[in-house]
C-alpha cells in the first residue's frame, strides 16, 4: 500500500485514542502476495478477542501484492490500541512484510473543501453533512472566490476568502495551506476549485487531496473538458474522483461514473447534465477515504466499497 505520490514507509498507522475505549476498528493492509495471508490476520484477531464484522480481500496478479480491509468488533479486546498495533507489527506486520492501518471509526474526523464560483459540489457535500450523512464534520470552506460566502455560513461553517492573481498566486496557496493545516483535515476537497495545487501541496497534503474532475479520465484532462468532450461528439461524458498528485488529473482514481448523452446536446446540455455526475461521484470518493475504504498502490487503487 503506496501513497499516491510514491512508495510509503512500512511503518504501521494508527489513528484515534489509544486506549480501549472504542468497540470498533478498521484495520486495512496490504502486502506482497503469499500464502497464510488471511490465516495470520483472523487468527491474530482472534486470539486478543476481536471479531469480524466486514471483510474485502483483493490478490492483484500483475503486482503480486495482496489487499485487505476489515472491520473488527472490539468490545471484547482488553488491550490498549497502542498494545494491538505492537503485538499486530510484530505477530503480522513484519513477517508480512505489510503496510497497515488501524482507525477507529468512532472517532471524530474532518474535512475542508476548496472552492471558486461553481456550488453544485458544494451543496451537495454541505447537505449530505447537515443530514449526517458523511462520516465527517466540514470544518471550512476556502474560497478563490467570495461568490459561495453567503451559501457556507448558511450552514455555520467558516468560509474563508483567498483572492488569487498570477501576481501573488505563490502568496495565496501559502494563505490556503496555512488555513488548511490549522484544521488538521483528514480530507482536503477540491470541490471545483479550479486551481492547480504546487507540487509542495500535492506532496504535503498527499493521500489526503481529492479532486473532482469532470470528465472521465484520463480523456479530456485538464481545463474545459465539456468543451473537449463536444468537439469530440461523444455519447459518454463523465465525472472522476481521484487523488491529488503533482502530474495534473493523473492521480490515483478512486470513483467514476458517466451520463448518456447523443448529437442534439450543447455544450450547456453537457454541462448541466455532468454536475449531476460530479455530485455523486465526489460524494461516494470522499465517503469511501474517510471509511477508509480505499487503498492505494503505486498510481492504482483498491476500493472496498
Amino acid at each position: 500500500m503506496t501513497s499516491p505520490t510514491g512508495p510509503s514507509s512500512s511503518s504501521p498507522s494508527f489513528s484515534g485514542p489509544s486506549s480501549s475505549g472504542t468497540d470498533r476498528y478498521v484495520l486495512t493492509l496490504g502486502c506482497p502476495d503469499t500464502t497464510g495471508i488471511v490465516a495470520r490476520i483472523s487468527g491474530f484477531l482472534a486470539d486478543i478477542g476481536g471479531w469480524i464484522t466486514e471483510a474485502g480481500y483483493h490478490s492483484d496478479p500483475d503486482s503480486g501484492w495482496f489487499f485487505t480491509r476489515q472491520a473488527i468488533r472490539a468490545d471484547a479486546v482488553t488491550l490498549t490500541r497502542d498494545e494491538i498495533a505492537a503485538r499486530f507489527q510484530t505477530e503480522v506486520g513484519d513477517p508480512l512484510n505489510a503496510e497497515w492501518k488501524l482507525t477507529d471509526p468512532a472517532a471524530a474526523k474532518s474535512v475542508v473543501l476548496l472552492v471558486s464560483k461553481e456550488s453544485h459540489c458544494l451543496i451537495d457535500l454541505l447537505g449530505r453533512a447537515h443530514r449526517g450523512e458523511l462520516p465527517a464534520t466540514i470544518s471550512a470552506v476556502v474560497g478563490n472566490h467570495a461568490d459561495l460566502a453567503e451559501l457556507t455560513e448558511r450552514f455555520g461553517i467558516p468560509f474563508h476568502h483567498v483572492p488569487f492573481t498570477a501576481e501573488r498566486k505563490a502568496q495565496s496557496f501559502a494563505q490556503v495551506a496555512s488555513i488548511v493545516d490549522s484544521y488538521h483535515p483528514d480530507a482536503v476537497v477540491l470541490a471545483r476549485f479550479m486551481q492547480i495545487l504546487p507540487p509542495i501541496l500535492c506532496e504535503a497534503w498527499a493521500g489526503r487531496a481529492l479532486n473532482i474532475h469532470h470528465s472521465f479520465l484520463p480523456s479530456f484532462v485538464g481545463a474545459r473538458p465539456y468543451h473537449q468532450a463536444f468537439a469530440r461528439g461523444v455519447k459518454l461524458i463523465g465525472a472522476t474522483c481521484h487523488y491529488v498528485t503533482a502530474d495534473l488529473d493523473a492521480g490515483p482514481i478512486i470513483e467514476q461514473d458517466v451520463i448518456r448523452i447523443d448529437h442534439s446536446d450543447s455544450v450547456a446540455d453537457m454541462v448541466r447534465q455532468g454536475r449531476d455526475i460530479e455530485t455523486l461521484v465526489l460524494a461516494r470518493g470522499l465517503r469511501w477515504h474517510l471509511e477508509d475504504r480505499v487503498l492505494v498502490h503505486g498510481r492504482k487503487t483498491v476500493v472496498f466499497s
